[in-house]
């Protein structure tokens, strides 16, 4: 599994706050991804940011 920020980000954090191992702000003001495979380990949190994500930017797949 990998995860993935679409261009809809808006830059809130919130992926940023529940998954600090696989997302990350840039100096853009936007998150991204900092991982390839999702760590099996990091896949629950990952899922709960996507599903938090006010503008459905994660991508997860």
């Amino acid at each position: 599994m990998k995860a993935r920020v679409n261009e809809s980000c808006i830059g809130c954090g919130l992926c940023v706050t529940t998954c600090p191992q696989v997302f990350e702000m840039t100096d853009e003001g936007v998150a991204r991804a900092v991982v390839g495979e999702l760590p099996a380990e990091e896949v629950g949190a990952a899922l709960d940011a996507q599903s938090g994500c006010p503008v459905g930017a994660i991508e997860i797949g």
